[in-house]
Parts: C-alpha cells; sequence; structure tokens
C-alpha cells in the first residue's frame, strides 16, 4: 500500500503542480508505473476546476465562473497539457518534414499556430462548459445546498479529464515514442510500455463516474477514442510516433470532444 501510495504522488508530481510528501522523488521505476494513475490526477484537476466553478457562480456570476474553473485548471497543471498542444499546433502547422516538425516542437518559444490553437481550444472550452449545466437534471429541481446542484456536473468533469487522460496512456501502450528520447522529459514514462494490467486499472478508474451518470452518456467515449486513434495515426504518419506534446495535445482534444459529445446526447436523445 505504502508504494502505491508513492507512485500515485509520482503521478501527481510529473502531471501537476499540487504539493507531494518530500520523499516523492523522480523514480524512473515508479514513473513507469504511475500511468495508471493518471485518471485519478485528471480527478483532482475537476474536483478543483468544478469547486472554484460553484464558488464563482453563487457569489459572482456563471461566465466568469466557468473562466475561474479553466484558470483553476490551468494553474494545477501549470499549463502542462496546454502547453503540448500549443507546440503541436506550432510543429505541425509549421513544419513539412519529420525533422522540421520536431527541431520546432522543441523550441520553448510559442509561434502563431500555438497562440491560434490555444485561443481556440479555450474558446471553445469556455462555451463548451457553458452549456453543460443547462443539462444537468440538478438544476431542474435547485435546492438550497448549491454543491449539491452541480452534482451531476462534477460527474461530468471527473469523466471528461479522467477519460482524456487515458487516451494518453493508451498512446504510450500501443504507439512509438519519437525524437531525442534521452533529452525528453517523457523519457521514465515511456521508455517502457505499460502493461495490460496496468492499463486495465486506468480504464476502470477513468470510466468509473460513468457508473453514476446515465449509462447513454458513455457513448461519448467512443468519440474520444475514434479522434485519439486518428490524432495517432496523423502523428505517426508525420513524425512516426508520438511525443510528450502529442499526449498533451490528445489530452486536450479529448476533452474537448468529450464536453461536445455529451451536449449532442443530451439535445437529441435523453
Amino acid at each position: 500500500m505504502k508504494k502505491e501510495i508513492r507512485i500515485f504522488f509520482t503521478a501527481m508530481m510529473f502531471l501537476t503542480r499540487l504539493p507531494v510528501p518530500q520523499y516523492t522523488d523522480h523514480s524512473q521505476e515508479y514513473l513507469e508505473k504511475s500511468a495508471k494513475y493518471f485518471p485519478l490526477i485528471g480527478w483532482l484537476v475537476a474536483g478543483i476546476s468544478w469547486l472554484t466553478y460553484v464558488v464563482f457562480s453563487k457569489y459572482i456570476g456563471e461566465d466568469i465562473a466557468i473562466i475561474a474553473s479553466i484558470i483553476a485548471g490551468i494553474l494545477t497543471t501549470g499549463a502542462f497539457h496546454e502547453d503540448g498542444f500549443a507546440d503541436c499546433c506550432d510543429a505541425f502547422g509549421g513544419g513539412w518534414t519529420k525533422e522540421k516538425i520536431l527541431t520546432i516542437m522543441k523550441d520553448s518559444r510559442l509561434g502563431t499556430f500555438g497562440v491560434i490553437g490555444l485561443i481556440s481550444i479555450l474558446s471553445v472550452k469556455f462555451l463548451m462548459l457553458k452549456e453543460i449545466p443547462k443539462f444537468t437534471p440538478d438544476l431542474s429541481a435547485p435546492s438550497v445546498n448549491v454543491f449539491a446542484n452541480y452534482g451531476q456536473f462534477l460527474l461530468l468533469l471527473l469523466a471528461a479529464h479522467g477519460a482524456s487522460r487515458l487516451m494518453g496512456v493508451y498512446t504510450i501502450r500501443f504507439y512509438d515514442y519519437v525524437t531525442d528520447i534521452d533529452a525528453s522529459k517523457a523519457k521514465p514514462i515511456t521508455s517502457r510500455k505499460p502493461s495490460a494490467g496496468l492499463l486495465a486499472v486506468a480504464t476502470i478508474f477513468a470510466l468509473a463516474p460513468f457508473a453514476l451518470l446515465d449509462y447513454r452518456l458513455s457513448i461519448a467515449v467512443i468519440p474520444m477514442a475514434l479522434t485519439a486513434w486518428q490524432a495517432n495515426v496523423y502523428f505517426k504518419k508525420w513524425i512516426g510516433g508520438y511525443t510528450g506534446d502529442c499526449l498533451g495535445a490528445i489530452q486536450q482534444i479529448t476533452e474537448i470532444v468529450f464536453y461536445l459529445s455529451v451536449i449532442i446526447l443530451w439535445r437529441y436523445w435523453l
């Protein structure tokens, strides 16, 4: 149990800026095993974002609450995934060969494609999150407990953040890592592919929130998986596999796809 707790804190240290116990380090052994807890780290980010939204929504306003929740998530992760998405926008937008793409991706400077990509995806995320609370069943008969009113919204955020991080774990499992692995911050988790058991544990964690939601909402995982698969096909075509930045891009894109899928399901089926 102590070992598993340490592995969990290793995942937290790798994916967020949240404080961890001093005994947590960058052990390659623990980093390799930490991928099974990536969905749980997504839960932490979702919980912080949700709590921020509820507080700001009650005392200030919904639009500001949504912006505040997005900022809270970014601060929690240190823009870890957003940075990867922006780097991919710059690299694949400005590079036409594998070498050029990888060179641009390693550049710490943010280019035009990255800026446009970030503005676009954050704008879409804002609009999606503004729509989702309108459909949550809790608001059909609101109570005096503001936290209870957004219980379904919390479950959806847990599902979105958990499942979108699961897509990255599957990428690590089934695709090859490219670029100079010795110089990569993702080396410890990509040097050895996750085992089938580790993948199963991560999948269970990611799908757990759906047990408390309408079972039909679990369909939203299908377009997420298809999107991640197509992204990996694209990455493999151009650079022969994936990089750490590609994992961040997959998380961001599939999170958006989840929100869109849920809104469509609510509008036309539920």
